[in-house]
């Protein structure tokens, strides 16, 4: 993921979410040293301290902890966190605007139920 200018969050936010698909990914396991700030920055040409804002959000949660003077890790149990955290608040906010949304054109739960099953089929096809 690239950071995008035109995407509504801010700019720390969605280098949060790129950290947080990475350790989801795999690409960065328990006490892992993460990029540090001004890698981001030099990585995403944004500002060191717009960076260290997004790792910062991150500790904040549990997901990284600080060494002093070695920089960011993932912390124990950060992907079951992140997991968890995108489960509870996105998945359940877009379940949420997917029914208003449902209601409102008069689809059924049903209808509902079987659209997200012939979506969930093509993408097995891909």
């Amino acid at each position: 993921m690239l950071i995008d200018p035109n995407d509504t969050k801010p700019i720390y936010l969605q280098i949060s979410e790129w950290l947080e698909n990475e350790i989801i990914g795999g690409r960065f396991k328990m006490n892992n040293k993460v990029y540090s700030q001004y890698q981001l920055a030099d990585m995403f040409n944004i500002n060191p301290a717009t960076a260290a804002k997004g790792l910062n959000v991150l500790a904040d949660e549990g997901i990284l902890y600080k060494r002093r003077g070695l920089g960011m890790f993932v912390a124990e149990g950060a992907k079951e966190i992140v997991i968890s955290k995108r489960k509870n608040k996105r998945l359940k906010g877009l379940i949420q605007d997917l029914v208003i949304e449902a209601e409102r054109l008069n689809v059924s739960e049903n209808d509902l139920i079987d659209m997200l099953k012939e979506v969930n089929r093509g993408r097995d096809k891909k």
